[in-house]
């Protein structure tokens, strides 16, 4: 970022200076305690809302040739059950991103997800598996929606990710808005590992890809469901063992991958961020939407 635009940021959103210097966590909040009751069996939907054409193999799977590509899912998971209607991640709408991505087949997630019977007001809570522009820039489509998101994650790309200009994994407009959001009582911040959001939904700290990303385990009739995120790109970083190609530290993202094999049922049900192939591995019950199963 340049020096002008950092200045026009904090000028423009001065809260972002309160933040930077301790108010976010004061105002954080724990993730909601599991309650008496027992957690219900969760139906999970995968929602294509959109297509990144030729995307460079290498830039997904961490050694693998970057003059192979291939098209590339952009999904949002429906989560259901227990009287609530979670997303995790919420894609993104905003025109900067179409005009840098050109992406193909696009539906805005907020009415993708009719294509599951539900309107953006149906929404009960959206998760951000992390702060990256695919993952979380949808945050604002769901009028009802609680957001959850690691207090880590928001707290470092509201203040310190910005000192001296770097360049960061964040939106400008994503972060200000959250921030605002949270002024409303609207987010939830999910303080470290472990961590039950809602009874059978636990978020897990990721492999690096940005500061503190996280990955969620549902519990459903088939068992523990995983749902990785870009902490796992496609079902060929499982097969091979190897990192995501983006990441900040590739050891942690491999030991992800590995506490992933021991938190899910089996191995189909650890569910990539990115694979096309997630649309040929479920029965589909609308076009575009499968049923993890």
């Amino acid at each position: 970022m340049k020096t002008s635009r950092l200045h026009t940021v904090i000028v423009r959103y001065p809260i972002l200076a309160m933040i930077a210097a301790g108010i976010l966590a004061a105002q954080s909040s724990a993730p909601a305690k599991a309650n008496a009751e027992a957690a219900p069996n969760y139906e999970i939907y995968a929602i294509r809302y959109a297509t990144l054409k030729a995307y460079p193999l290498g830039g997904l799977v961490d050694g693998e040739d970057r003059n192979t590509k291939i098209d590339i899912g952009m999904y949002v998971f429906l989560v259901k059950g227990g009287g609530h209607n979670m997303l995790f991640d919420c894609g993104f709408y905003r025109p900067q991103f179409m005009r840098q991505w050109h992406p193909a087949d696009y539906e805005i997630p907020s009415a993708a997800i009719e294509r599951a019977g539900l309107k953006a007001g149906d929404i009960t809570d959206v998760i951000i598996s992390h702060i990256h522009w695919d993952h979380a820039d949808g945050f604002d489509l769901f009028p009802n929606a609680k957001i959850w998101i690691q207090k880590e994650e928001l707290e470092y790309y509201a203040g310190e990710a910005w000192i001296g200009h770097q360049r960061t994994a964040a939106d400008p407009d994503d972060i200000v808005g959250l921030v605002k959001m949270n002024t409303e009582g609207r987010v939830g911040l999910v303080n470290g590992d472990a961590q039950e959001i809602l009874p059978g939904i636990r978020a897990y700290i990721g492999g690096k890809h940005t500061y503190q990303s996280q990955y969620i385990g549902v519990k459903t009739a088939a068992g523990t469901v995983v749902l990785a995120s870009d902490n796992v790109y496609l079902y060929l970083n499982l097969e091979k063992h190897e990192p995501i190609a983006q990441s900040l530290d590739k050891e942690s993202n491999l030991r992800a991958q590995d506490r992933m094999k021991q938190l899910a049922a089996s191995p189909k049900l650890i569910i990539p961020g990115h694979d096309p192939a997630v649309m040929k591995n479920f029965p589909e019950v609308a076009p575009g939407v499968v049923r993890i199963q």
